[in-house]
């Protein structure tokens, strides 16, 4: 989303790169640039201004020191803006009531249903969930939301003949206490456009329901009114905190930058993508951190341990130990990387890959001819890769659909991997090395 934001800073940052010291024109010139850049990448104009003034000011106040470049020191200053612009510090969700209750609302298209079940998913580890239907309009809400609850082995609550969304949400909470649930997730419906029926309903329904949380979903490819949107619910419903849906989508990013101080309610949520698991706890130092290109490897640490099999990794441990790594258990580690969310974002966070990625399509499709080659290859041959000669190769291609050359570009590869582990090995660093392959592979 952030990528032609992230290239516009990284020019004007540039600007100072060489410099021997901070001055008021190389400083202007270069502030200039990245105001360009932020209102280019639809953030609210005032909002743009506020925060290029205050790093002009910061910047102009600083004494560079020897072992700091100009531009090394204003990429921190412009780093500390950006994270108070989005709100400083991660603001975690109220979970208190028995039941507790959150309340999701939202215009029509917004992404909430589909945010009610990553929502729901992500909670139910660490209390009994229930999912409220109550879009009372849209025919195929109450249907999505009994799908995505089966998909995530959570209880949906729904009485589709009935049109009074609070009585509906009264008796979710009745079952929810009858049922020793601690969480009712309410998805409440939206409009194509903010209109009275729909505010008082929303507003009833907080009335009434008290909830311990109310979040605002908003779809951030919708850009600047995304903005004015949220700060016309903001205004009559006085909501906890906004949920950016569709952060994977093909656009300017203005929203999750300016949304927070417009607003003055913390971004609580990033979503993108359909799966289940594709929803993170929104940071905002780590954001700032990777539109300035630097990487986000807390965050991908977070992932790696999400999906850490301890008992594969005692496996796999003992495999590099005795060097009988073969491509079952490369297989395996694939399954655990495409786990831990879209590729392309994985890749992302590592510092100094973003930018080199910026303009090469990288999918979860990108997998699939390794995976094809791989279970082409019979049971003995994925354990004793070395016994894959030229006819063996001939065969893989065919069964995978692929070329003799791909195929002798993986064994190349696994090849590689293998000495790297057996050297490893030799020097006492096999756990080191399974850490290693881990973090990369999950």
């Amino acid at each position: 989303m952030f990528e032609n934001l992230s290239s516009k800073l990284d020019s004007a940052i540039k600007n100072l790169k060489g410099q021997g010291k901070i001055s008021e024109i190389n400083v202007a010139s270069t502030v200039k640039e990245i105001r360009r850049a932020l209102v280019d990448a639809d953030v609210n104009f005032k909002v743009a201004k506020n925060v290029t003034d205050t790093i002009k000011e910061k910047a102009l106040g600083q004494n560079v020191l020897t072992a700091v470049s100009p531009g090394q020191l204003l990429t921190k200053i412009v780093s500390d803006e950006l994270t108070l612009m989005m709100g400083g510090a991660k603001e975690d969700i109220e979970l208190k009531g028995d039941p507790n209750i959150i309340l999701i609302s939202g215009l029509q298209g917004s992404g909430k249903t589909t945010f009610s079940g990553k929502l729901a998913n992500k909670l139910k580890s660490q209390r009994n969930v229930l999912l409220a239907a109550c879009d009372i309009y849209r025919p195929a809400a109450i249907d999505q939301l009994k799908v995505l609850g089966e998909q995530i082995d959570v209880d949906v609550y729904a009485e589709p003949e009935n049109k009074n969304a609070l009585e509906i949400a009264k008796n979710a909470i009745k079952f929810a206490k009858e049922n020793n649930k601690k969480t009712i997730i309410v998805d409440t419906a939206g409009r194509l456009a903010v209109d009275e029926e729909m505010m008082q309903e929303i507003e009833l329904l907080k009335k009434e329901l008290k909830p311990a949380e109310t979040l605002f979903v908003v779809d951030a490819m919708t850009g600047q009114d995304a903005v004015n949107t949220a700060k016309t619910f903001n205004d009559r419903l006085d909501f906890d905190g906004v949920v950016l849906t569709k952060m994977d989508g093909d656009t300017r990013g203005g929203a999750a930058l300016s949304i927070r101080t417009v607003v003055t309610k913390p971004i609580k949520f990033i979503s993108h993508g359909e799966k289940m698991d594709a929803l993170d706890i929104f940071h905002p130092d780590r954001m700032a951190s990777r539109i300035l290109g630097m990487g986000d490897v807390v965050s991908l640490v977070e992932k790696a341990q999400q999906n850490f099999d301890e008992e594969q990794a005692k496996k796999l441990q003992k495999k590099m130990r005795t060097n009988t790594f073969g491509f079952d258990d490369f297989l395996s580690q694939l399954e655990q990387i495409k786990k831990m969310g879209n590729l392309k974002d994985l890749v992302g966070m590592i510092p100094g890959v973003s930018k080199a990625i910026k303009d090469v399509d990288i999918d979860d499709d990108s997998l699939k001819p390794i995976e094809a080659i791989i279970k082409s290859m019979t049971l003995k041959e994925r354990t004793n890769p070395d016994i894959i000669n030229g006819s063996r190769k001939k065969r893989i291609a065919k069964g995978s659909g692929t070329s003799i050359q791909e195929v002798n570009q993986l064994m190349k590869q696994f090849e590689q991997m293998r000495k790297m582990m057996k050297t490893m090995n030799k020097m006492g660093g096999a756990k080191r090395a399974m850490q290693a392959m881990n973090m990369m592979g999950r």
